[in-house]
């Protein structure tokens, strides 16, 4: 074979022989790979430091969970928040050591399910037999409203249950890590009072560790509801700010309550921004009579009775003050926080409403078959959905994370957590004491709550461990 149209010079300026080129050719392939093979290999290393960094160390927000959720109505496209975690590998890196303040070492392993896509939200009760985290005894930080031992609550059996994901774990709340997580932080519970059981139910879980000191006197709001406390060992606080319709309110005739739902509660607004964790729920308020003010005009209302006022229903103005809420909070200019949105919390009255002598008996959880997840219960919820997922797209551009805590068909299906008639005032032969069954017993299955909020924090917070984590690969 001759090579005409390549001709090569040599070292003494002569062009090289066919027998030259011929070699060349041949080795060519063998020179590559060998120049290419230690570059390759850098590559695939597990623990190279330019993979680990560009995985971790992007400008663009964490797209926090491994979870993916998808909601109502969306069978078809299947539409989701996208929660997912931005480690798309099947491979597990090797845990890392974590030294906690109280100089012990823990695993720092966030991989129980975020490496598989797992939606936590979507399981059922299981039999748990190892019973609660804490009860009344070990804490006293739980109010008499949420104490049902306390109050004569004779069965035991609503406690073994556990939440169960269909696809993965949940795991068990560990006080100390969660401490470390929110360690030099701040926490609000803004709402109505099933927000203040849900921090209860925190108090009681951090409580096995450590101590908090009630600070809510320190402040010029009203201590009953608006409690305040700190861990001093870890420099963390932890509040409610009491706002049950989330929105500007005042007392109209009649009992009425006149909600201005374009304008967000000044006693959260003043302060909010100030925190680093927002979980922001509300829910039964809004059945109450109420009329609707936007603009500063009477636009309807819910159960007014007036002829000349139209009846709105409940759902326009949950709607219109969870929007004003979740936009004024992404608007916030010198909020940086991460907000969560726990959605509604139903009740369950049964055989009357509950002020005519509504109760909660049973004893035990429904199952998938018992209580379908439908009615005025979805609807509400899904009021909050979607306003949820508008605002967060606003809150996006501006690098905030919102998230959800999706808990409502979860307590649909618990009947038996409410304290019903075991709470401070009622007896059986007090008939002016209504039955509860709207809050939650302490200890109960509202703990699966703050099971929830500490696995989406210690996702959450994979990165800001980053760099910590760093020093250990």
């Amino acid at each position: 074979m001759k090579f005409w149209l390549i001709q090569l010079l040599n070292g003494n300026a002569k062009y090289a022989s066919s027998t030259t080129i011929k070699s060349l050719v041949i080795l060519l392939p063998f020179l590559l790979l060998i120049i290419t093979l230690p570059y390759s290999l850098t590559r695939n290393s597990r623990f190279s430091s330019p993979t680990f960094e560009s995985e971790f160390n992007s400008s663009k927000p964490l797209e926090f969970n491994s979870a993916k959720f998808f909601f109502p109505n969306e069978s078809k496209s299947k539409k989701s928040l996208d929660f997912i975690s931005p480690n798309k590998s099947s491979e597990r890196p090797n845990s890392q050591k974590l030294f906690f303040s109280n100089g012990t070492k823990k695993s720092l392993d966030f991989n129980v399910t975020e490496k598989k896509r797992c939606n936590i939200f979507s399981g059922d009760w299981v039999p748990y037999h190892k019973g609660p985290y804490y009860d009344n005894e070990s804490c006293n930080l739980m109010i008499d409203q949420q104490n049902c031992f306390k109050f004569g609550r004779p069965d035991r059996g609503f406690l073994q249950w556990r939440w169960k994901p269909d696809e993965c774990e949940l795991p068990l709340f560990d006080a100390t890590l969660f401490l470390e997580l929110v360690k030099g932080k701040s926490m609000a519970f803004l709402g109505d009072s099933v927000g203040r059981n849900q921090m209860n139910s925190l108090l009681c879980l951090l409580n096995r560790v450590s101590r908090p000191e009630d600070i809510s006197m320190r402040y010029s709001t009203d201590p009953i509801y608006f409690r305040r406390w700190f861990y001093p060992n870890y420099n963390f606080t932890v509040v409610t700010l009491w706002s049950p319709f989330l929105v500007k309110t005042n007392d109209s005739y009649n009992g009425l309550i006149n909600l201005y739902l374009d304008k967000p509660d000044e006693s959260w607004t003043s302060e909010v921004e100030n925190f680093d964790y927002v979980i922001v729920s509300a829910g039964q308020w809004f059945f109450r009579q109420t009329f609707f003010y936007e603009k500063g005009q009477l636009v309807g209302c819910h159960k007014c009775d007036k002829k000349n006022i139209k009846d709105l229903t409940h759902y326009y103005g949950y709607r219109k003050a969870f929007r004003t809420t979740l936009r004024s909070i992404a608007n916030l200019k010198g909020y940086k926080g991460v907000t969560f949105l726990r959605t509604f919390s139903p009740a369950h009255f049964e055989n009357a409403a509950w002020n005519k002598g509504g109760s909660c008996v049973r004893t035990k959880p429904y199952n998938k078959e018992e209580m379908k997840f439908d009615g005025y219960i979805f609807d509400t919820y899904n009021t909050q959905v979607e306003e949820f997922r508008s605002v967060r797209k606003v809150a996006r551009k501006r690098g905030l994370q919102f998230l959800m805590l999706n808990t409502t068909e979860i307590m649909l299906r618990r009947p038996d957590g409410h304290p019903n008639n075991y709470v401070w005032g009622h007896t059986m032969k007090n008939t002016t004491t209504h039955n509860d069954c709207v809050h939650w017993c302490l200890p109960g299955p509202i703990d699966t709550w703050n099971e929830f909020l500490f696995y989406m924090l210690k996702i959450h917070s994979k990165k800001s461990f980053i760099p910590s984590l760093q020093r250990f690969v």
